[in-house]
């Protein structure tokens, strides 16, 4: 029998609704309040898995 190894990805995704003068604010704002923890993704937020070979 071989060894195989199989890498599962799982993708988190949330729509976020921003106040904004411009998309490029917009997103600086998420991504700031992303890596500031104010948004934390759960698995609420599961979106899709997918299996494939490592």
């Amino acid at each position: 029998m071989k060894d195989f190894k199989i890498e599962i990805r799982e993708t988190l995704s949330r729509e976020i609704s921003v106040k904004a003068d411009s998309y490029e604010e917009a997103l600086e704002k998420v991504k700031n309040d992303y890596f500031d923890e104010e948004i934390v993704l759960y698995g609420d937020d599961f979106s899709r898995v997918e299996f494939v070979e490592a």
